[in-house]
């Protein structure tokens, strides 16, 4: 046992257990903690004997515990070493082994110094040591949740300060701060950074599901991004009725008289039907806005945004595409020069027609590339011009007539006729085989040899479907139609919908299809609008589709129309009233599928009648009136009803019957085609 010095006072104890546990006490300024008599080492002699036995292996779990205990003081005591210069000086007396009088703690809390040297009867473990851990575990814990506290703070008045501010600037707006509908400079970002519903293209479908979203969800926020700079509006006038107006300012106007004479715009709204996109998101009641003249160059499925080609991402909670679809060129003038390229019109959107217009008052001749219904339409609307400004029209196209891929021969040599009768120079079974620039004019050689010289090109021949963003979402493109792949809903992901163009959908009467007509994308755009907003209805509409050549001879159809399938014809004579205009009297609008909708016939009953039964025009007469019935293994599958207006219902529910008839003639009576 090591001597003591003369200043110190030794206290020996014998705790139960048999240990000896010696506590020295150094008095003075400046105490140190010190067990068994040597400073600075915890222990002294009875940590020097413990660690002995337990080398030597003869040590008992007393020893073992003893030379523990020592080691963990030891260490303790380092730590209270280091923190002394960071300590402020003790008041009062320093109590020896006491460190929490180092901190300046009142001595009324201090512990005693038989507790805080001696620790708990046994010997296994200081109570200095328990006393630290639990004040500097207390402390940390103390510190963290005091960190925590305050970054939620933060967060919360953060979140706060983010969902006041617009409510504010609302507020202001309705109290007269800034006029409803705008906002003040600044203070609102150009484009939203998110919206509920985001609507890719500005067309007939996008306008429809807008349309239907909103009526069953009055207070949506709708955003459609539209790659043309103009509104949403309506494209069958362009290649039909505006061509007839009598206003010279048409192509400014837009408006044009239908075949019933009352007058309309090509728009759907006026801009006033349309909230101002930075506004979209704090008017009170929600709204429709278009951001014209943009186009999503990508799209991220997992994400749920999109990238504008100005680089603006928007989030979206639902989103529809119904991009439509993009003209499609001949290869002949594709690999042409840019001489060729400066003379050729794409036809499909309101600058088209305002070029086309245009160019028709300069030019002497248009050549038409296309016998289909736009190239066709357009062929009867600029024959009228030629027989009053001496312009060539000229149409040509691979068939054996007008419509041929859509109308039996016969009705197609006849449409052929009509379109020449309207003053239209028709070349049937022409392929473009080159075209180039000679002198001022362009030269269209044809593969049998013929040329065709004229100043303007027109290709009209059919749509390709805009399914850039499959590669960047991961959409399915089908292989055989083109389009995206949709369900019955409309669906391509759970929250992504496809109407219009570029949709390709799955008939349950029909077939895997996609349809390029308004009629379609009135429908489908409406049907994706009610799925949208939770109406989980599959898409069974059977759309129609229709054609004008002129205000005296149109027809409407349904279902598969391919001249390629068996036909069945029945016609009659027609009266005054078996024509477009008398059609558009009848319903009130021009554009004749906005009264059809989505209505079908209830019943449709087909009895013996004494009726005469309608009988195919013989060589040489008018095909008045009369329907056409496409099959495909002896059921009806199309029909076109040819100068006969407001039947469509009947035809709907034809089709989705899908039986075997043995007496069309009988069928071809519910349309009354026999009443004069």
């Amino acid at each position: 046992m090591a001597a003591t010095p003369p200043s110190r006072r030794r206290d020996r104890k014998e705790p139960p257990g048999g240990a000896t546990i010696e506590t020295s006490v150094q008095r003075g300024p400046a105490a140190t903690i010190e067990t068994g008599g040597r400073r600075g080492r915890p222990g002294g002699d009875a940590c020097a004997l413990a660690e002995r036995r337990c080398r030597r292996g003869g040590a008992g779990r007393g020893d073992r515990g003893e030379m523990f205990r020592c080691r963990l003081m030891g260490a303790t005591g380092g730590l209270a070493t280091a923190l002394r210069p960071l300590s402020p000086a003790p008041r009062g007396r320093a109590a020896a082994g006491n460190l929490l009088q180092r901190w300046n703690v009142p001595p009324g809390v201090q512990l005693s110094r038989q507790v805080a040297s001696a620790g708990v009867p046994g010997g296994k473990g200081g109570s200095s040591v328990f006393v630290l851990i639990v004040g500097l575990s207390s402390l940390g814990a103390g510190v963290y949740v005091y960190k925590t506290l305050r970054e939620n703070k933060e967060r919360f008045t953060s979140r706060v300060s983010s969902i006041t501010r617009p409510q504010e600037a609302g507020a202001a707006a309705d109290a007269g701060a800034a006029p409803r509908g705008t906002a003040a400079p600044g203070a609102r970002p150009a484009v939203p950074s998110h919206v509920p519903f985001l609507l890719i293209g500005g067309g007939t479908a996008a306008f429809a599901a807008a349309r239907s979203i909103r009526a069953r969800d009055p207070g949506a926020r709708v955003l459609i991004v539209s790659e043309d700079p103009a509104l949403p509006y309506m494209r069958p006038p362009l290649s039909k009725e505006l061509w007839f107006s009598d206003d010279p300012n048409v192509t400014e106007t837009l408006r044009f008289k239908q075949w019933n004479g009352k007058e309309r715009s090509i728009y759907f709204q006026p801009p006033s039907f349309y909230v101002p996109v930075p506004d979209l998101p704090f008017v009170e009641h929600g709204g429709v806005a278009v951001l014209c003249g943009k186009k999503v160059v990508h799209m991220d499925v997992r994400g749920n945004t999109v990238k504008l080609n100005d680089g603006t991402q928007i989030s979206y909670d639902k989103c529809l595409i119904a991009t439509g679809g993009t003209p499609r060129n001949l290869p002949a003038i594709e690999r042409a020069g840019k001489d060729v390229q400066k003379r050729l019109t794409l036809f499909r959107k309101i600058e088209d027609f305002k070029k086309l217009e245009k160019i028709s008052r300069e030019v002497k001749s248009i050549t038409i590339i296309g016998g289909g219904f736009l190239g066709s339409e357009l062929a009867c609307a600029l024959g009228r011009r030629a027989r009053t400004r001496g312009l060539e029209v000229i149409q040509l196209f691979p068939e054996n007539g007008n419509m041929g891929r859509v109308l039996p021969e016969y009705l197609s040599n006849w449409t052929t006729e009509k379109v020449r009768r309207e003053g239209v120079n028709v070349m049937p079974n022409a392929v473009v085989k080159s075209v180039s620039v000679s002198g001022n004019r362009l030269v269209i050689k044809l593969k049998d040899g013929r040329k065709v010289e004229t100043d303007h090109i027109v290709a009209a021949v059919g749509l390709e479907p805009n399914v850039e963003l499959a590669k960047s979402a991961g959409l399915e493109v089908d292989s055989d139609f083109g389009g995206f792949r949709v369900n019955a809903e409309l669906q391509a992901r759970s929250n992504i919908w496809v109407a219009g163009d570029a949709a390709c959908f799955y008939d349950i009467k029909l077939g895997r299809r996609r349809v390029e007509h308004h009629d379609h994308a009135v429908v489908s755009g409406r049907l994706a609008g009610e799925n949208m907003t939770g109406a989980a209805k599959p898409y069974w509409h059977q759309s129609m589709f229709w054609s004008d050549l002129g205000p005296n001879v149109g027809y409407e159809a349904i279902g598969l129309v391919d001249s390629s399938l068996p036909t069945v014809g029945v016609f009659a004579k027609a009266t005054a009233k078996d024509t477009p205009k008398s059609a558009t009297e009848q319903s009130g609008t021009g554009i004749r599928s906005e009264s059809e909708t989505e209505a079908e016939a209830s019943e449709v009953h087909i009895s013996p009648s004494s009726s005469p039964t309608p009988q195919v025009p013989k060589p040489g007469e008018d095909y008045g009136k009369g329907v056409i019935f496409y099959l495909r293994e002896k059921v009806v599958v199309g029909i076109v009803l040819w100068n006969i207006f407001n039947r469509m219902p009947i035809a709907r529910k034809i089709i989705k019957d899908g039986e075997e008839h043995d007496d069309l003639n009988e069928v071809a009576k519910l349309f009354n085609i026999h009443e004069d």
